[in-house]
């Protein structure tokens, strides 16, 4: 890894990311693909419920059930955690908190696709900081595809709105660079054992007290299956991918959410996407596929594979 900063030793251990083949790139990209599609049948389910509770509170009982699937599942007790782990777990937590409850709190002001379009500043930043050659401009073709998507220029924004819009990008791109890194330094989904409690508990400090309240029975049970929806299954499938991605290519791949969007939005909700908007799709695709080629996570040992670069840490080893 290398956006962490701080002392790295090379040992002869085995990593948890799986050795690179020929087809890595592409099992990433394919539950990457299948994380974007379940956020936006999430996000689609959950109108009903944002109707009763508004958009925060939908976003904060999500990651309330979410941490006691994660939880049940995942079983984080049984586990051995070093203490630099556990610390990059509770800022992927907050960057989770941040990122959901800012994007639930801009769409309230900001037009979707604005709202989107300003979002997708973060995963996008990833994608031009971290990518070297070819890279960047496939991230400057998927920014020109986002744009097209989204049109941002149709409408006024709300200054209010656009603080929360782009602290939400903020909060992704943080999120994008922490899953990496947890996703590789803790087994399996035993990251998101440890980060979905602390988005929990920050979203019950932030929206908490005044959505608790309206809570009953049925909300409950609606808020069950959509943090199945979004986020357990969308979560976990990137914190798989990016075990097989960069995160340039992961970020790059990300611009496909606002092209899965207008298809969930026309088959759903009768939505017809203006002309820009197809050539916008046109671009993200062929950014996702030239990032997919280019994106596959490299050794960072000797051919055999069996050796990685691991950061100092004190305390007991995942």
């Amino acid at each position: 890894m290398d956006k962490a900063g701080g002392v790295y030793l090379e040992t002869m251990s085995p990593s948890t990311t799986p050795a690179p083949t020929a087809n890595a790139a592409g099992i990433g990209s394919m539950m990457a693909f299948a994380a974007m599609g379940c956020v936006q049948l999430g996000l689609a389910a959950a109108a009903t419920l944002a109707g009763t509770i508004g958009p925060e509170g939908a976003g904060w009982l999500r990651l309330a059930w979410a941490a006691v699937i994660i939880v049940a599942i995942a079983r984080p007790w049984r586990q051995r955690f070093s203490r630099a782990a556990l610390g990059i777990c509770a800022l992927l937590g907050l960057a989770t908190a941040g990122m959901t409850l800012g994007f639930m709190m801009a769409i309230q002001t900001l037009p979707l696709g604005t709202a989107s379009a300003l979002e997708f500043l973060g995963p996008l930043g990833v994608a031009v900081f971290q990518g070297r050659g070819a890279g960047r401009w496939w991230a400057v073709v998927a920014g020109a595809g986002v744009l097209g998507l989204t049109e941002p220029w149709n409408g006024a924004a709300d200054p209010v709105g656009v603080l929360f819009a782009l602290g939400c990008a903020a909060c992704w791109a943080a999120y994008v660079l922490l899953t990496q890194r947890a996703g590789d330094a803790v087994e399996g989904i035993g990251a998101l054992a440890i980060s979905m409690p602390v988005a929990a508990i920050a979203a019950t400090l932030v929206v908490g007290p005044s959505v608790i309240g309206r809570i009953d029975l049925h909300m409950l049970l609606i808020g069950f299956g959509l943090a199945l929806l979004l986020p357990v299954i969308p979560f976990s499938l990137e914190i798989l991918s990016l075990r097989r991605l960069t995160t340039a290519a992961f970020g790059t791949l990300m611009c496909l959410e606002p092209a899965i969007a207008l298809v969930v939005g026309l088959l759903l909700l009768d939505q017809v996407p203006r002309p820009a908007a197809l050539v916008g799709i046109v671009l993200v695709i062929v950014a996702g596929i030239g990032a997919t080629r280019a994106g596959q996570r490299k050794p960072s040992g000797p051919a055999h594979g069996n050796t990685e670069v691991l950061p100092v840490t004190v305390g007991t080893g995942s």
